[in-house]
């Protein structure tokens, strides 16, 4: 099968495709013929060796969510059939024409659902409700505050966060705020232009919000819990910003009793990736198509996945990128 694979450490460059062995299926495992892949920043990380030689998964192939067909499964699956069309989160090997997928960790793609636009839900979707109900422990009529809210995660949190009944603040940059707005955010705030810190204590009078969902890290750290009121959240999902030396105001942490915890999807056991799944396969899968829609900001073909990765680099881009093209 093809593959996009690299021998070294780098920038896009080092990416190319080429023939390697078909992934061999465990007993719990699909095989599915991938018809679409999302892209995402973990994805770049490891391109560029910040994981150095772990792959926190099954395979050192790029690719942490697939969209496909079922071919063939484990002699210990019982709820997939072959023909099944199915989306799931996979630890490694979705830049692939064929992948392994922990069928814990798969679910149906919704009826009417193209394979490109169920790319971009998994990842986005799972690590959004994971930041925002299970760790955040959002509820309705709170006051919520999403950073990078433009990006795939980030726009997924946006649409879940309006739908629990929260009002949803967000960032973003100039170009995008209308469409953050249309998914639901009562304001966004061009980060580019203001300082959120200081829009955070002007629109709820020196309040501060009650939970914050931030991918970027670095200086927003010290910012963020000055944002937060008495007893908030603040829940760190990612570091877009490549620093993680930030300074923490723990004076404001003690008094307010605030809260700060860390999640990332790529470094979590199969175990808990599976009761990630299931929260979301019983808790917002339902919605999806109704008061959730996956965002498809660009696609690429596989052959193109360089390009892809530049593009990501590049920034700016609303929703997910995704790779198709897999078997011209």
């Amino acid at each position: 099968m093809k593959a996009i694979i690299f021998d070294d450490f780098g920038s896009a460059d080092v990416m190319r495709l080429a023939d390697v062995p078909m992934p061999e299926v465990r007993p719990d495992d699909l095989l599915v013929k991938v018809m679409a892949a999302g892209v995402n920043r973990a994805d770049l990380l490891q391109r560029e060796g910040v994981y150095g030689s772990r792959t926190y998964g099954d395979s050192s192939i790029l690719g942490l969510e697939v969209a496909g067909e079922v071919i063939a499964v484990g002699n210990a699956v019982s709820d997939y059939a072959v023909g099944d069309s199915v989306m799931g989160i996979v630890g490694g090997g979705a830049y692939a024409q064929y992948a392994r997928l922990d069928s814990g960790m798969a679910t149906v793609i919704p009826s009417g659902m193209s394979f490109t636009d169920a790319a971009a839900v998994m990842e986005s979707f799972v690590t959004a409700w994971e930041a925002l109900a299970n760790l955040g422990g959002i509820a309705k009529g709170e006051l919520v505050l999403v950073h990078a809210a433009a990006g795939g995660i980030g726009s997924a949190a946006v649409q879940l966060a309006k739908a629990q009944g929260a009002t949803v603040l967000a960032t973003a940059s100039g170009n995008n705020i209308e469409r953050v707005l249309a998914l639901g955010a009562d304001a966004v705030f061009d980060y580019r232009q203001v300082d959120f810190e200081a829009e955070i204590i002007d629109v709820t009078a020196s309040r501060g919000v009650d939970l914050i969902i931030d991918f970027v890290g670095g200086s927003y750290l010290a910012r963020n819990i000055r944002s937060l009121a008495p007893g908030g959240r603040l829940v760190q999902v990612g570091l877009l910003g490549r620093d993680d030396n930030a300074i923490i105001p723990l004076g404001t942490v003690l008094h307010n009793h605030l809260q700060l915890l860390g999640t990332v999807m790529k470094s979590r056991s199969r175990a808990e990736k599976r009761k990630m799944i299931r929260r979301f396969r019983d808790q917002v899968l339902p919605m999806m198509g109704k008061e959730l829609h996956p965002l498809v900001g660009a696609t690429y073909p596989l052959s193109a996945t360089s390009d892809a990765h530049r593009r990501m680099e590049a920034g700016g881009v609303f929703g997910k990128i995704v790779l198709g093209d897999f078997h011209p």
